[in-house]
């Protein structure tokens, strides 16, 4: 599962940086293929339509209420944000001129640009800021991630034309890193009155535009927003957007998506499966673009509340007699990097301190799992307390994890312990998260900083009938780590949020909070006609830049 509510991998979450410079920097991206670079090409020209296939189409194309990467890549066309987060990690203005904070960390005061309309001719203003995060901050939007983002959003007010004042209930480093999101991007106010509506269209300042909005199973066009002209600074074009239009369908099949590349039939597609994208590379006329997500590792979660997961001990034999990263390089050819931690390397402020508590000790597992009491073998050879099987239910809504999830199960059978394969529909999928019915869930979430680990492991964000989905799937209660996020937030200095983040990585790591299994890697193969592709700070495709050469 790739992001909150999400039913498998490729829906990952971004999540916002926490700090004032952290991500691209780490972040590498890379080209190969049977193709040449941009340039070979000729200079840029204005034009034509990008045909791109997407495997999945988001729920809600709206992006304050849904968390997925797919709303991530269809809105960052349509909407602008605040700020922008560059390569090297800082934050530059962007509809927001300028901005300064007060000295308790509770209030933001931002100057806006004066010249900045949405493309359904209304103008952008500080009504409309205040409009729009009172929007993502309503329990009536039903806010997947966006809410989380901001959840010490307070209140805003227009204290000018052109000036929004947001108040905080508490310090948050992370608030600048959350409003550059595509997340927290600016929709026309007119708009943000019906939920249901917003899932299929929505209407923001940015460079391109949909008249049909999102249609079901099909795609979503969009066209060129001739008036754009307000692109952050570090952009990699500027003024309108180059291509005439962009068509975008959903194909679900991986086969059809890169048997429609392969014969000319779309220009680019992203989500490739590691064999397409290990074929592509030897394929002429064919780029493949990728860059390693920052953020969570894919792994798999523990259930740390309730079942035989909520014994640490059970927990650690999980992680060090199950062989994880060589599982992954068998199952995706190599093409994903192993994961040794809760964050990518590619993660500003990941900790190196704890990868050794990840190698793969089998025996070690065993002698865990005679502590934990399971000594007993019953007639499957697997183990047994108090005449109890040591049963594991792994929860996941997506066919597409079948291969991982059956070399797993069939390793922790080595190891005495049942992996019972549970794919259930997303409703069921819904119901039993919220419930706590499981004892091990699988999921990735992109971010530009550690502040991730504060979504997916503070106790406000642990899934109930109550609170609705939220990030916290190990369903983590940890005392001593609400008070290392807490000292996160309040600091505005990036090494000692780095170095509080470090021992928040040590301790998820000695309580085994999390079963790293491989960084995710988001790629975007295209037409070597296609050029000035790229990725944003979050791991999406950008589209803006994107130019076809004749």
């Amino acid at each position: 599962m790739h992001s909150g509510t999400r039913f498998r991998t490729d829906r990952s979450v971004t999540l916002a940086a926490g700090g004032t410079a952290l991500v691209m920097a780490l972040v590498t991206a890379c080209s190969s293929g049977g193709g040449s670079g941009d340039m070979a090409g000729g200079p840029p020209r204005d034009g034509g339509t990008l045909r791109l296939a997407i495997a999945k189409e988001p729920e809600c194309l709206d992006p304050h209420q849904s968390p997925t990467e797919a709303a991530r890549l269809l809105t960052r066309p349509i909407v602008d944000s605040l700020v922008h987060q560059t390569e090297n990690g800082s934050f530059e203005p962007w509809l927001a001129k300028s901005w300064k904070v007060s000295a308790d960390g509770l209030t933001y005061t931002f100057t806006l640009r004066d010249d900045v309309t949405f493309t359904d001719g209304a103008r952008f203003d500080a009504a409309a800021v205040v409009a729009n995060l009172d929007h993502v901050a309503a329990p009536a939007t039903k806010s997947l991630l966006a809410s989380s983002l901001i959840s010490a959003y307070k209140s805003s007010r227009a204290v000018g034309t052109h000036t929004a004042e947001i108040r905080l209930k508490r310090p948050d480093s992370g608030f600048l890193g959350a409003l550059a999101l595509p997340n927290l991007g600016i929709e026309s106010p007119a708009t943000l009155k019906g939920s249901a509506t917003l899932c299929k269209k929505i209407v923001g300042t940015g460079p391109f535009r949909t008249a049909t909005g999102l249609l079901a199973q099909k795609g979503i066009d969009y066209t060129r927003n001739p008036d754009y002209d307000w692109g952050p600074k570090s952009a990699r074009h500027s003024g309108p957007a180059r291509l005439d239009g962009i068509t975008v369908q959903v194909v679900p099949d991986n086969a059809s998506r890169y048997g429609a590349l392969t014969s000319g039939q779309i220009d680019a597609a992203t989500g490739l499966d590691p064999t397409s994208t290990r074929q592509l590379r030897k394929t002429p006329g064919l780029t493949l673009h990728k860059v390693s997500f920052p953020g969570a590792n894919y792994s798999y979660w523990p259930n740390t509340q309730n079942g035989p997961l909520a014994d640490v001990d059970v927990r650690k034999a999980l992680r060090a007699g199950i062989d994880w990263s060589t599982i992954a390089r068998k199952v995706y050819f190599g093409q994903y990097p192993a994961a040794k931690g809760p964050l990518s390397v590619t993660t500003p402020g990941y900790d190196d301190s704890g990868v050794a508590a990840y190698a793969y000790d089998p025996a070690g597992a065993d002698r865990l799992l005679d502590a934990a009491g399971w000594t007993g073998r019953d007639a499957g050879g697997y183990r047994t307390k108090d005449g109890k099987r040591l049963r594991i239910r792994h929860l996941w809504s997506d066919p597409s994890v079948t291969d991982l999830a059956v070399q797993i199960q069939s390793a922790a059978k080595e190891l005495g312990v049942e992996f019972v394969e549970q794919n259930v529909d997303s409703g069921t999928f819904v119901k039993r998260l919220l419930t706590g019915d499981y004892e091990i869930i699988d999921t990735s979430f992109s971010s530009p900083g550690p502040d991730v680990l504060r979504v997916l492991f503070a106790k406000e964000n642990i899934p109930t009938p109550e609170r609705g989905v939220s990030n916290n799937m190990a369903r983590y209660d940890n005392p001593a780590l609400e008070g290392q996020f807490t000292d996160a937030q309040r600091t505005t200095d990036q090494k000692e949020q780095f170095r509080i983040y470090g021992g928040v990585q040590q301790r998820i790591t000695d309580d085994a909070a999390v079963l790293p299994v491989y960084s995710p890697v988001s790629t975007f193969a295209a037409r070597t006609t296609v050029r000035g592709a790229g990725f944003t700070a979050d791991g999406s495709a950008d589209l803006y830049a994107i130019w076809l050469a004749s």
